[in-house]
This record gives structure tokens, sequence and C-alpha cells, in this order.
């Protein structure tokens, strides 16, 4: 027997084929259920003791060698792999390459520092994870004042001292501490609060705050201000302040500006008024001030922020905050021509 297989073994190892049925042909012979494998394990039974080990083992190798010559004949033999290779042609134009886009959020950001820092602020960040010190003490906001249920907070780890910021203004705070005036600075970020999400409203969206500190600073200077902003930004040369109530700022007013009545989306966004609330404003509390070690008697100043959504969402007319965070492509891709 050992003879036989051996001989066996050298008919497989010269074996070659091209064409399936021959391979499937050799298959059948060696490793049909009337094979000749299997006739010989069936032999195999009447073998001597003494040669089983021997013999058993060059059984196990003809069945292995014939299986795996029958899977490399098989792979060698595949139409996918006699498929003729496809001739690059070098002279042909490359394929375009698919550009990203900046996101809406940063597009804006973008515009809205650029504007500012052709009057001379600069961009100023601070952590996210604020203390209770910068996020509300400081901002003229002590333990227990009713105007911090103005803002759901998220805390830390149930740790009262330890928060996500609500606001950039605690990078104001901030920049007060680590420098003296004349301070010109705007402040761009992310902010959380702990509210509902819905078409409106997010818990997570993005502020640009600005500070200017400099002896006699007056709200006409402020007025100034935002009225080069809006021009700048929106095309509009029309603005009003209405009175309102801000912690860190005194007087306080919210910023609204004369968008027009010329479209049925302006009659829709301006609910028929034609004005639109962008952002509020403020004199800077003297409270604030002497907080950051800052002389209230000789210097003065004005603050102003802004949601960069809200001023996202009117620029391209979006009907929708939860939009920015989805991660759309369709949406995205819009803005592919928007530097």
């Amino acid at each position: 027997m050992k003879n036989k297989i051996q001989e066996l073994l050298e008919e497989v190892q010269q074996f070659n084929a091209n064409a399936l049925d021959d391979i499937e042909a050799f298959r059948i012979k060696f490793l049909g259920s009337k094979g000749i494998v299997k006739e010989l394990f069936a032999d195999f039974k009447q073998v001597e003791a003494a040669s089983k080990k021997e013999i058993g083992q060059a059984l196990n190798e003809l069945r292995t060698q014939a299986t795996e010559k029958v899977n490399a004949l098989k792979s060698s033999s595949s139409p996918l792999n006699k498929q003729p290779k496809e001739e690059i042609d070098f002279t042909r134009p490359e394929q375009p390459v698919s550009l990203g886009a900046r996101h809406p959020i940063s597009i804006v950001k973008n515009q809205i520092i650029d504007v500012f820092s052709r009057i001379g602020f600069t961009v100023s960040e601070g952590p996210e994870i604020e203390d209770d010190w910068h996020n509300f003490t400081a901002l003229n906001l002590p333990e227990y004042h009713p105007a911090r249920d103005m803002q759901d907070t998220f805390f830390i780890e149930k740790d009262p001292d330890v928060l996500l910021r609500t606001h950039t203004s605690s990078v104001q705070v901030r920049y007060m501490e680590e420098h003296k005036p004349p301070i010109r600075t705007i402040s761009p970020g992310r902010v959380f609060r702990n509210e509902d999400i819905s078409a409106r409203a997010h818990c997570i969206f993005h502020q640009v705050e600005g500070l200017y500190i400099d002896t006699d600073v007056s709200f006409a200077d402020l007025k100034q201000t935002l009225l080069y902003f809006t021009k700048e930004m929106f095309g509009k040369s029309k603005i009003r302040l209405r009175p309102s109530y801000f912690p860190f700022t005194e007087p306080s007013a919210e910023v609204d500006i004369y968008w027009g009545l010329k479209t049925e989306t302006d009659y829709r966004i301006t609910k028929g008024t034609g004005w639109l609330e962008i952002m509020g404003c403020g004199m800077v509390d003297p409270n604030v001030l002497r907080n950051a070690d800052i002389d209230p008697e000789k210097y003065s100043g004005f603050a102003f922020g802004m949601g960069i959504e809200r001023i996202a969402m009117l620029l391209y007319q979006i009907p929708d905050i939860r939009m920015f965070y989805e991660n759309d492509v369709r949406f995205l891709e819009q803005f592919k021509s928007v530097i």
C-alpha cells in the first residue's frame, strides 16, 4: 500500500489542467465519495498495526496534497483571473478630486472675525470647562442671584464649581485678568446650555462676544461699532437698540436690524415687522471691571454677544438649527463655493 500511495502522490504533483471540467474530474477521482482516497482509507483497516502510523501519515498527506492541488487549479482558472488587464491611457485627464467644504458655522465665524479685525479687535479663546468664578460670579452673578436661572447649566460630576461654560463671556473675564486696558477683543467659541432641542434651539451652539475697554468709552461708540458690523455683515444700515437686562452690562440693550419686507421670506422671518433681533449688548458693569482689577473710575467699556448659528440661519435662510449638527452631506455640499 505504501508504494501505491507514493505513486498516487507523484500523480497528484504532476497533474495540471486549465479547464474546470478536467479539474473537477480530477477532484472526483481522488476526493469524491467513491474516490481513491476514500477507498484507501477503507483498506487502511486491514493494515498491520506496526505499519499503521506510517501508512496513515502517507494517506493524510495524499488527501492534503490532492485538496490543495484542486483549490490552486480552480483559483488560477477562475474567469476573474482570466480577464485581460486594462491598459492605462496616460493621455487621459485625471479624475477630478472631490473637494470638501467649510462648515457654515466656520464660514460665518470667520466672516465675523474678519469684520471686527479690520477695526482692531483681536481674537481670544478660553476653556470650555469653566469654574463658577469666571462663568458667573466675576460677571456680576453672585451665588443665588436670580439671573443664574436665565441659563440652564451643565455641571461636571455634580460639582457646583465646575461646569460647561454657558457663554464666552468667561473668556472675556480671563482676558481682562491677564491684560490691562486698552482692551479690544472678540471671543468666538462653543457654549453649552441644558435646553430642549428644537428647530430654533440646541443644547450646543456657538457665540461671538466682543469687549472694548478704554478711557472715555461711551454708548455712542458701541452703537457706531454695531452699525459698522451690520453694514459689513448684512449690508443693512438701519439698526435699533431696545432696552434689556444683562447682569454684566448696565445699561443693556437688544440689537435689531431692519431686514425689510421685500419677499415672503422676509415677512415670515420678521413676523411681518421687518425687524430682526441679532444680538445683545451694553456698557460693562463697573462691578465686572472691579472683579478683573480694572478701575471703573478711570476706564469704561462696552460688550456685545451674538449666536453664530442665528447669524448663519439669517444669511443662508436655514430653517432648522439641527441641520448644523446632523452632518448631512447633501446640506454641507451647498457651501462648497463659499470660502
